[in-house]
């Protein structure tokens, strides 16, 4: 991205952070306000590897480095896979058949049996349109403006 992208996309993200702030306020459940909470830090998230994304142009302008611009191509291309997960976050280890929820414990997902061997891993499930209440639009808005992906489910 240039330089202009980069600042114009500073200035939405850090907009839809002030935008989820003022709905908070709105919120009437514990719910609601954690998912507007994890929606602010994944906006800082994003605002900040950007500022650190144009540091990096700055420096790969003013002299050649060679070390920045690979830096700057790296820290790019991880923006790119960039998202914000408001809820559950699943990670899966298939060769130990090992899963683990928000960072916790890993557990085993290998169960025995009479019958044999079962593997057993959780699923996310996306919350409805319901459940997000007035956080919904706002969110679709930042997919649109930004195209960073946002994952709201639950781990069952």
């Amino acid at each position: 991205m240039t330089t202009d992208q980069n600042l114009m996309l500073y200035t939405n993200l850090s907009g839809f952070r002030l935008v989820v702030l003022a709905n908070r306020f709105g919120c009437d459940s514990d719910f609601s306000r954690e998912l507007h909470d994890r929606l602010v830090e994944g906006l800082e998230a994003a605002t900040a590897r950007i500022h650190i994304i144009m540091e990096l142009e700055r420096g790969v302008l003013v002299g050649d480095d060679e070390f920045g611009e690979y830096q700057l191509e790296g820290e790019n291309e991880i923006f790119g896979r960039f998202t914000i997960n408001l809820l559950d976050d699943l990670e899966f280890d298939c060769d130990t058949h090992e899963f683990q929820v928000n960072g916790g414990e890993w557990m085993n997902a290998l169960a025995v049996d009479d019958s044999g061997v079962d593997i057993d891993f959780p699923e996310l499930v996306s919350l409805s349109e319901d459940e997000f209440g007035s956080l919904a639009q706002i969110i679709k808005d930042i997919r649109l403006a930004t195209a960073i992906t946002i994952h709201a489910g639950r781990a069952v």
